[in-house]
């Protein structure tokens, strides 16, 4: 059931010893979002920990090593930033009914928790999360407003990307008024590289193929790829808008090599494709402008597969 943000709050006030679940191969939004809430609920007194099927990645220590985790038996699940219980990983998904609330920013959610606060206009889940915690009755502190700045900042690429939106910035400016460090978060995210990150950017561009009147760019990042450059999975964040960047590319794909065969593939658009409707196609999903789905495949008919469906979307 649809809720509001008032009721979300309602829920999470009564609640205790809640257990916040990330999405697998966590990224700033929803380990932002996961933080902020933790960190609202222990300020209320209540048990409360964070949750993933990967490990969350260095680059976030600065909100984790400062999260007190707890153990306890969950009596509430909370999933964040989560469209699909199936994007919880192998590892903690649990059932469907077992998830008592959801909150999340994805027009693609399935609304597959008890009840839900979904709501699409918002930039990050993590700017929603935030509603919430103030609708808690909290002032938030320095640790909320710096997990939820960076949700924003990462789930927005540092404010470029087409969903932000006037609440997004206002909400910016709140946090940095708060006293939150923008400048080092975005520093961190978004301006900092190992030498492992380079030289994977630079096989990734090598690999870069076009199609379609070069409209359409696809780049691979294989299991050789990731061998060779010794690079971490947590370190692949962030290469997947790369091929849109592109000038008169209108959708950029990357397909990304998986352990157990096949490919995650991300697709990135900018006018004329809508990236969450053509990876629904292919039982994904996501945003207009940036979704993702996985093809059970091998590369030759997994190409195929996504080239044939862009090309009828770039005709119409």
């Amino acid at each position: 059931m649809q809720i509001t943000q008032t009721r979300a709050a309602e829920l999470l006030r009564q609640a205790d010893r809640v257990l916040v679940l990330c999405h697998m191969y966590p990224d700033g939004d929803t380990v932002g979002s996961a933080v902020a809430l933790c960190r609202a609920l222990h300020m209320l007194g209540k048990k409360a920990r964070m949750e993933c099927g990967h490990a969350i990645p260095e680059k976030y220590n600065y909100l984790t090593d400062y999260l007190q985790q707890q153990s306890f038996e969950p009596s509430f699940t909370v999933a964040v930033d989560v469209a699909d219980p199936a994007l919880l990983g192998e590892g903690i998904c649990p059932l469907v009914g077992e998830i008592d609330l959801c909150i999340d920013h994805h027009h693609s959610n399935i609304r597959y928790a008890k009840e839900y606060l979904i709501d699409g206009e918002y930039a990050s889940t993590a700017e929603l999360v935030y509603e919430v915690i103030k609708e808690m009755g909290l002032t938030p502190d320095r640790l909320i407003g710096e997990a939820v700045y960076t949700g924003i900042s990462t789930d927005t690429g540092c404010f470029r990307y087409s969903n932000t939106t006037p609440h997004t910035h206002q909400t910016a400016a709140e946090l940095i008024q708060m006293g939150v460090d923008s400048y080092a978060i975005n520093k961190a995210m978004f301006e900092t590289k190992t030498r492992a990150r380079i030289e994977m950017e630079r096989l990734a561009l090598d690999s870069m193929e076009f199609f379609f009147d070069d409209k359409c760019a696809l780049m691979y990042i294989t299991r050789d790829m990731i061998e060779r450059t010794g690079i971490k999975e947590d370190d692949l964040e962030g290469l997947t808008p790369i091929p849109r960047q592109i000038e008169g590319v209108e959708v950029g794909v990357t397909f990304r090599e998986r352990e157990d065969g096949g490919y995650k593939v991300s697709v990135r658009s900018n006018q004329e494709i809508d990236a969450a409707g053509l990876c629904a196609k292919l039982n994904g999903g996501g945003h207009k402008r940036a979704a993702g789905c996985t093809i059970l495949q091998e590369e030759a008919q997994a190409k195929e597969t996504v080239l044939r469906l862009i090309e009828k979307e770039l005709n119409r």
